[in-house]
């Protein structure tokens, strides 16, 4: 069988990648990425010279690009997205390109290959804030940011391809990931990363926001369940009911690395950061998938990956994501004092 991958240089992406190459040995796997800021080859390095391994660089919003790599695919699962809450705020055209347009290009390239089975990989946020409770797959979408709005645009494109071209597509609505090879931009790498350089953790608001947390190999094997088992048409959160306020994580990440608690700065909090996000699973349990990674282990591989792997890491946090630091964390860092 062969299947594409979309974004597979990013971070869930090339974990999937790697995954489906040891879980299905004989597949072919296409990873075709456009090697944004986010997309790192070095993600993939493990297995560039496999020869079930087949990379293309290029743009999901490029028609070209994709009929290029997707012919006698059988299934694509599409990563492909801009992805940061932060950046959407401040460029949001690039995410409604990305995340909804190019959504569309892949529809119409899986409708000519005759592609068997699409899966769009969505988020927990296009539900918006769940005050109470836990959000089930026919809970409205309220999406509060641009990021969330344009994952749900995508997402609802490639359902509509099911009603109306009876394509097999399916969605996966994922809780907030971590693990090795994550771009620092997101709280825990930024965290980590800055806590092992005795930097300041510009935390937002009063950290008192809740997530839901999922080790990336879970949520890979949550993804081949869905794509593998799922019915056409289908929507699946997927989640752990592992929730924890940001601040606790935060104090969990210092403890690990043994930290002290004063290295925290509460900063300025962002425009309509939602509170709390809680998803309810059960529907993906009935396809046979459960997480197997106890949280405070795997977020204990993450910080050793992490102080093992500077050589990965130091690199991206001395260039281009410099200025987006700066941008975003500058002047809230310098109105809580410590500027």
């Amino acid at each position: 069988m062969r299947i594409l991958v979309t974004g597979g240089a990013g971070f869930i992406g090339s974990h999937f990648v790697r995954y489906w190459l040891r879980r299905h040995p004989g597949d072919e796997v296409r990873n075709l990425d456009k090697l944004t800021y986010a997309g790192n080859p070095e993600n993939l390095s493990s297995v560039r010279d496999n020869p079930h391994y087949k990379f293309a660089r290029g743009d999901i919003c490029n028609s070209d690009d994709v009929d290029s790599v997707i012919g006698g695919c059988q299934f694509v699962v599409n990563f492909a997205a801009e992805s940061h809450v932060d950046r959407s705020l401040v460029e949001p055209e690039s995410f409604v390109r990305t995340d909804v347009a190019g959504v569309f290009v892949l529809l119409e390239a899986c409708l000519r290959h005759g592609v068997q089975r699409f899966l769009q990989v969505s988020t927990d946020e296009v539900y918006g804030a769940t005050p109470s409770g836990a959000a089930t797959e026919e809970a409205p979408l309220r999406p509060s940011n641009p990021y969330a709005a344009s994952k749900a645009g995508g997402e609802l494109a490639a359902l509509s391809y099911f009603a109306q071209r009876g394509m097999h597509v399916v969605a996966t609505r994922g809780v907030n990931t971590f693990g090795p090879n994550q771009y620092p931009e997101k709280v825990i790498p930024l965290f980590l990363t800055n806590a092992i350089d005795d930097l300041p953790l510009p935390l937002y608001g009063d950290g008192l926001q809740e997530r839901e947390w999922i080790y990336v190999l879970d949520h890979c094997t949550a993804i081949e369940a869905v794509l593998l088992r799922a019915e056409a048409g289908q929507v699946y959160n997927i989640g752990t009911g592992v929730r924890l306020t940001n601040l606790d994580l935060t104090k969990r990440i210092l403890g690990q690395l043994g930290k002290p608690e004063s290295l925290i700065v509460f900063v300025r909090d962002r425009p309509g950061h939602d509170r709390r996000y809680a998803l309810d699973s059960q529907k993906i349990a009935g396809l046979g998938w459960t997480p197997t990674h106890d949280p405070e282990s795997a977020l204990a591989e993450t910080v050793r990956w992490y102080r093992e792997n500077e050589a990965w890491w130091r690199p991206i946090k001395s260039g281009a994501f410099r200025q987006f630091y700066e941008r975003q964390y500058r002047e809230r860092l310098r109105q809580a004092g410590r500027g």
